[in-house]
């Protein structure tokens, strides 16, 4: 056994200690459930073990199935193997909990996902009094449920409205609350934790579970008989289709397990577990979130953009010029990862407004309990804010979020400039402007470069980095760099106009300003795009954004481009809405919105007059609409070198504007779809509504070639081995 180790003591009481010698840390895999079935039959069969105690030697207790195997399930496994999947590490757990002996899980650290399914399996369970102790079941979060009894085990020990509770969140859960809800048996400090097993083992517990007893009745026999229990079931799927719409089937699949699973006797309720699980695995979403969100996500902050052969850069001192909104955050961020920061302004007052965010942050962190006054102090001591370029001296990295103002952006980098060493890199933190643009205000293009944060900056995890045509590898080095230690996950793209993320964004927006003036009603519109998975609708968006910075984009490129640029769809509404009717957004006093003083926005009621509507639109119809238009554009991006990775297209979608998780992102989702239908219907769309649906000869090629943008889609399918359960 190259990952567990057993200790046999003369009380009578073996040592099971869990042990990757390939990871870090502990995870399911088929060489694990090999040889937890070699340890746990040896123990079973030997009778000088009369319990046996479970743990280990690493700093965590398990995490969960390794997800680089999972996401290989869909495409690759049939049902039937996938459910065939599930249940070996299901009958793994069985011969635990049906062994004959008692086992006392003495969870060391945090145990997630199939390391806790792991200790749900033992008779007794006890954790350490640590914060970093968390337990939990987050299979719904990458698209899956628990896959060896973690389900079925969760309702029957913490009971359904704990377990539905656990299992449709993902939520994962510190030791004291771990122990109010009953789904550890003990809470207590580290050093006693294998006494407390032995005193528990001592007391000669009965290793029978209450399931395995003959004669057990399932937790909910009765079914929807029981009018409080019918309730929570209506209550619990109504409330699956108002958090997440129907695109994600893993929570109703969880809420079936469960409704399914507490009706019937233990191993038919594994079964039902398994079933579901087999449907997910097989699934292209489990796919399509697991890839992005964990494997592409990884990837990323492990510098999988970063150029080889250029030596590691730490950033000690950095300058944020701008203490707006951005600014502050990104100072925030940056002391946050202990650098230096030197926050400038046009002027001290401005400057130490800059840094009063942080304190802000930093207020609600202690309110929490997740942060201490010495800590924040310290933090804040990193932070200067100043008007005096002088200070930037020694700066190893500049960071400028100022106006969005070419000229004003030329004078500020001049004059830091001036002052900074001659290796610093100067980033510019533009959303809107040409990187390669900015760099000609530069004395060293080579080393100038865009990092485009999203708001708020001490929240939103995706950095977007631009490249200019000048900027050179060790400058993009030493940017990801820096990235890293702000531990945020970065995407790497090509300078255009937008870049990647606001070009496809404004797509959204724009297709929802399209479906206003076609006479589609403004709250089907806002309904649609939160019906395929959008946080908010385009038209509050556009409120939010104000029409003057849309509007401004699509001049500067009238101005520059002429008859050669194609503006938006949704032009024409905004500029209706702003130069005709006076309403440019939020900050203007209203826009698609009323905001009343002290009351709840709702819809500007003049809308129907100046937009009559319609009553012949179809809502599957705008759906799509929504999807073709971002997955097109960033199809665009891809062939004309902004992007150059799917990965980075697909985080960039998930984390920079909200593109629904089912999808994986924009790429995935036309993979999903399949290239060759979703240029069939592009077309269709682009008879339909316009050219800005057209398929370009570029992707009518690829489609025409059947190789998708992910490669590994379009790979055979192998024989596939044994593989390890989910979760």
């Amino acid at each position: 056994m190259r990952h567990l180790k057993i200790e046999k003591a003369t009380d009578g009481y073996a040592t099971l200690t869990l042990d990757n010698a390939d990871e870090s840390m502990n995870v399911v895999s088929d060489a694990f459930i090999a040889d937890m079935e070699e340890a746990t039959k040896l123990l079973r069969e030997d009778a000088s073990v009369k319990g046996v105690i479970l743990t280990s030697a690493k700093k965590a207790f398990m995490a969960g199935a390794d997800l680089k195997q999972l996401v290989r399930g869909y495409g690759r496994l049939s049902v039937k193997e996938a459910f065939a999947f599930s249940q070996r590490a299901t009958a793994m757990h069985r011969a635990m909990e049906q062994s004959g002996k008692p086992w006392v899980a003495v969870i060391n650290g945090l145990a997630l996902g199939g390391g806790f399914e792991l200790a749900l399996a033992c008779h007794h369970r006890i954790l350490v009094d640590d914060a970093k102790a968390v337990v939990g079941l987050p299979e719904v979060t990458v698209g899956l449920l628990p896959g060896s009894g973690g389900t079925q085990r969760l309702l029957r020990i913490a009971g359904v409205k704990v377990a539905s509770d656990l299992l449709l969140s993902g939520r994962s859960v510190a030791p004291a609350e771990a122990l109010k809800l009953g789904i550890v048996d003990e809470v207590v400090p580290a050093a006693d934790a294998i006494d407390r097993a032995r005193a528990w083992l001592g007391t000669a517990p009965d290793p029978v579970k209450p399931w395995d007893v003959k004669g057990a009745v399932p937790p909910q026999k009765r079914g929807m008989t029981v009018p409080e229990d019918s309730m929570a079931y209506m209550m619990g799927a109504g409330a699956i289709a108002g958090k997440s719409g129907y695109n994600l089937p893993a929570p109703l699949a969880i809420l079936s397990t469960i409704f399914e699973g507490s009706q019937l006797p233990f191993d038919k309720a594994l079964s039902i577990e398994s079933k579901y699980f087999a449907k997910l695995l097989t699934d292209p979403v489990a796919r399509n979130i697991i890839r992005t969100t964990f494997i592409s996500k990884q990837a990323a902050e492990k510098g999988a953009r970063r150029p080889a052969g250029v030596p590691k850069s730490e950033v000690k001192k950095v300058g944020v010029l701008g203490a707006g909104m951005m600014g502050a955050g990104i100072a925030y961020v940056s002391a946050n990862a202990g650098i230096e920061v030197i926050l400038l302004d046009r002027d001290v007052q401005t400057a130490e407004h800059g840094k009063a965010y942080s304190q802000k942050v930093q207020a609600k962190l202690i309110e929490k309990g997740k942060l201490d006054q010495e800590k924040a102090d310290a933090l804040l001591a990193r932070i200067t804010p100043t008007d005096d370029f002088a200070l930037l001296e020694g700066c190893d990295l500049i960071v400028e979020a100022v106006f969005e103002d070419t000229a004003i952006k030329a004078e500020t980098t001049a004059r830091a400039e001036a002052v900074i060493p001659s290796s610093a890199v100067f980033a510019s933190n533009t959303s809107t402007l040409p990187i390669s643009q900015l760099a000609q205000a530069s004395g060293r293009p080579d080393q100038f470069i865009g990092i485009h944060f999203f708001s708020p900056v001490d929240r939103m995890g995706l950095v977007e980095v631009i490249m200019g045509k000048q900027t050179s590898q060790e400058t993009l080095a030493r940017a990801l760099d820096y990235i890293a230690q702000l531990r945020k996950t970065p995407i790497v793209v090509n300078d255009s106009r937008g870049f990647y993320t606001s070009r496809v964004f404004q797509t959204l927006i724009h297709e929802g300003g399209a479906m206003l003036e076609e006479g589609v009603p403004p709250a089907v519109i806002e309904n649609a795009a939160k019906a395929i998975g959008m946080p908010v609708g385009p038209l509050a968006l556009l409120d939010e954004l104000t029409f003057d910075l849309p509007l401004k984009i699509v001049d500067q490129a009238i101005a520059e481009e002429g008859d050669r640029y194609l503006p938006p769809a949704g032009v024409p509404t905004l500029r209706k809405m702003r130069d005709q009717l006076g309403r440019s957004g939020r900050k203007s006093g209203g826009g698609f919105y009323d905001y009343p003083e002290g009351g709840k926005k709702h819809l500007w009621k003049g809308l129907a007059e100046h937009f009559p509507v319609r009553s012949d639109y179809d809502v599957e119809e705008l759906k799509t609409r929504f999807l073709y238009a971002q997955a097109m554009e960033t199809a665009r991006c891809l062939e004309e070198g902004v992007l150059e990775t799917p990965e980075d297209a697909d985080l960039g979608a998930l984390y920079g504007w909200g593109f629904p998780a089912w999808t994986g992102g924009t790429i995935s989702y036309i993979d999903t779809v399949g290239l060759e239908r979703f240029v069939r219907e592009a077309d269709r769309l682009a008879q339909a509504y316009g050219p800005r649906f057209a398929p370009s000869a570029w992707l009518r090629d690829k489609a025409a070639s059947g190789v998708p943008f992910y490669a590994d889609a379009s790979e055979p399918v192998p024989a596939a081995p044994e593989p390890a359960c989910a979760a």
